[in-house]
């Protein structure tokens, strides 16, 4: 089953550096997004610093959706994803693989420019290192209830749209304790409660999501 899942991973992540073009336009979604709203709000310290974590969690969240409809569809277009299904090892370890590549590939970019964006809204550093500390936890959830929306749609048509409206609302608790760490830093009131939330938030996504993504997937190529 190691052998299995870290064969998986590899695989996504040579597909995905041989689509640059894929997971940077998930990145500079991202950083556009994020950068247009001191833009548009004006310079006031305390304004930037009241949205600014809001603003990055969304366009986090919504940069993560830009590539959920390419997870699975790629390989059931070309019949490798039925054979990986149909085959005697674990399918939960195959979404598993894809949900972990899907989150490096691109989650980890958000993490690396998360800093620098956080200073556009004028964040203390602590409220900094509380942000990535949030999208760290908060994005494999992301990745993995994405994995679930991609397997309820695979094959449908109009299925990015479907998507989305799938997966939104369940990214909703994430986007609530991601923010609210941030704001509980800022306030003084501290982030551990949020933080603890997230954390149990994922560990609860991880062990349910990778099941029903499987058998989600079972089904659509029946």
């Amino acid at each position: 089953m190691v052998h299995f899942f870290s064969g998986v991973v590899l695989r996504d992540l040579t597909l995905a550096a041989r689509r640059r073009g894929d997971w940077l336009t998930a990145l500079f979604f991202f950083v556009m997004v994020t950068s247009l709203f001191p833009l548009s709000v004006g310079p006031e310290p305390e304004l930037l610093q009241r949205i600014g974590p809001g603003v990055l969690w969304v366009a986090a969240t919504l940069a993560s959706l830009l590539s959920l409809s390419r997870l699975f569809e790629d390989d059931h277009r070309d019949g490798s994803l039925e054979q990986m299904v149909l085959s005697p090892l674990s399918t939960v370890v195959l979404v598993l693989g894809k949900a972990t590549a899907h989150w490096l590939v691109y989650g980890i970019p958000l993490l690396l420019v998360a800093p620098l964006l956080g200073i556009q809204f004028n964040l203390p550093w602590e409220a900094i290192a509380v942000l990535v500390l949030s999208l760290l936890l908060g994005t494999p959830i992301l990745s993995l209830l994405g994995a679930v929306g991609a397997a309820l749609t695979l094959g449908l048509r109009g299925g990015g749209v479907l998507l989305t409206l799938l997966i939104l609302p369940l990214y909703t608790p994430a986007l609530i304790f991601g923010t609210g760490a941030v704001d509980g830093v800022m306030a003084g009131t501290g982030a551990e409660a949020h933080l603890s939330l997230l954390g149990a938030f994922l560990l609860v996504t991880s062990l349910v999501a990778p099941w029903v993504a499987a058998a989600s997937l079972r089904v659509a190529l029946e």
